[in-house]
């Protein structure tokens, strides 16, 4: 199964770098590698509870916190949700890797890029502007391919 080496790869990352992917924390990673889509703090508390019987919220948002932390998922501040990381299983801690979202305002579908030439241009735009940019997260609400047809 897919999901299952994802984890496997997500707890040989966390483990080189002296990080345990908790049976829990490795749960909520499950639950959103298998959402298809970005969900929420809260829409992840009522599945692990489905599934746990008893969580609290805090316990979602520090097993988030944990695997934002270790480049495992991304948060959209857009959509207040969190989804994998298409990178995952590669080594970069903290995400330092420059990414951008194509959020689709119909159906909710989310795409991950990884554009090299969209970073560069913003780091040339900021350096103009005396900035130095740390982290760069681009988000872009439209309407995707498949909306845009039906």
């Amino acid at each position: 199964m897919e999901i299952e080496a994802t984890l496997d790869r997500a707890a040989e990352q966390c483990a080189a770098r002296g990080a345990q992917l908790t049976p829990l924390r490795r749960q909520v990673l499950r639950l959103v590698l298998a959402a298809g889509q970005p969900m929420g703090a809260y829409a992840l508390l009522d599945k692990l509870r489905e599934e746990r019987g008893v969580a609290a919220p805090p316990t979602v948002y520090r097993a988030l916190d944990f695997l934002l932390e270790q480049g495992l998922i991304h948060k959209l501040e857009r959509l207040n949700a969190f989804l994998p990381c298409i990178e995952a299983g590669h080594a970069h801690a903290g995400h330092e890797h420059q990414h951008q979202f194509l959020i689709c305002g119909r159906c909710g579908g989310t795409t991950e890029l990884t554009d090299h030439a969209v970073a560069h241009a913003l780091e040339a735009a900021a350096a103009r502007a005396g900035f130095k940019p740390g982290r760069m997260t681009v988000e872009v609400e439209g309407t995707c391919a498949k909306c845009q047809a039906g």
